[in-house]
């Protein structure tokens, strides 16, 4: 889907076609994910990004994001800092190359803007 300049799109209900997340990032039960990319901004991607339950790892990319539904609890594996408990409503912001454990326990859905 692609954002047309000045037509709302409900963020709730963009489709998104999901994956399992790949096996040797999940620690624990058998979340899928998957992002539908909406625009291009100059250099910058804005998308909706979404997260069944599990718990899962990654290496993040330069983000800021907002939870638009469910629930998770961020861990940052390296740089150590206090686990973020996100909700809707909640903005965080990523940099590249942090490490991350994903605990979601209710499907998450967030849109993101990233470069």
């Amino acid at each position: 889907m692609i954002l047309e300049p000045g037509i709302p799109v409900d963020l709730h209900t963009v489709a998104i076609e999901t994956e399992p997340v790949e096996a040797e990032l999940v620690e624990a039960g058998t979340p899928v994910a998957g992002a539908a990319a909406l625009a291009e901004v100059g250099e910058v991607e804005v998308g909706v990004w979404e997260m069944t339950a599990g718990v899962a790892t990654d290496v993040e990319a330069d983000e800021v994001f907002v939870v638009l539904s469910g629930r998770a609890t961020i861990e940052y594996v390296d740089p150590a800092l206090p686990p973020a408990e996100v909700g809707p409503g909640s903005m965080v912001w990523l940099q590249e190359g942090m490490r991350t454990r994903w605990t979601v326990t209710e499907t998450l859905r967030k849109v993101y803007v990233a470069g």
